[in-house]
């Protein structure tokens, strides 16, 4: 059998875990009514449908585990429209694709009252090392379609546009990248 550890991460400060009982977030508020249907609703019939898989994220301090103060939805995505120009700078010759393997983030959700304490990029950084070290499959980008008045938090996790030039559109979401080879050279280097 295949050991379920691999989906989890655990270090001194936090948990991620893939949620069984989604009873886990009765009273979960985020403030945003898309995110609070979403796993109230949505997340367990996309895990049912294999469509997505819903993390909790929990803290550790003094030896107590925390009721989840975030989550995460996860599923496959690749990346299709990376300019000729930026593939010549990231991949060598014979390595370069018409879609690259990326993991995206459906759904990110911080419990109300602890929005901008830190913990979503804590989620984020856990999430870019889970992908760079524990990952099953080749995984070079983390992707999502962000909120517009959540570009600023991925822009701070060193997120990218994909299509520059929807930085600054009327759409509700954008989409946005992260190359993990930067994460996994950075951990190289401490």
């Amino acid at each position: 059998m295949i050991s379920p550890a691999r989906t989890d991460f655990q270090d001194d400060n936090c948990i991620l875990e893939p949620v069984e009982d989604f009873n886990v977030f009765d009273g979960f508020c985020c403030g945003d009514d898309d995110l609070d249907d979403f796993i109230v609703n949505d997340a367990l019939p996309h895990k049912e449908k294999l469509l997505a898989v819903t993390y909790a994220f929990h803290l550790k301090r003094d030896g107590e585990i925390s009721v989840p103060v975030a989550y995460v939805s996860l599923l496959n995505d690749s990346i299709r429209h990376l300019t000729t120009s930026r593939k010549k700078k990231k991949f060598p010759q014979a390595k370069r694709y018409n879609e690259f393997p990326a993991v995206k983030i459906g759904r990110l959700a911080v419990m109300e009252g602890l929005a901008k304490t830190g913990i979503g990029t804590n989620l984020v950084t856990v999430l870019k090392h889970i992908f760079t070290t524990a990952n099953r499959t080749g995984c070079r980008f983390m992707t999502v379609d962000a909120y517009r008045n959540a570009i600023e938090f991925y822009e701070k996790n060193d997120f990218n546009f994909v299509q520059p030039k929807d930085k600054d559109g009327d759409s509700e979401t954008v989409s946005m990248f992260f190359d993990l080879m930067r994460f996994a050279e950075a951990m190289k280097e401490e």
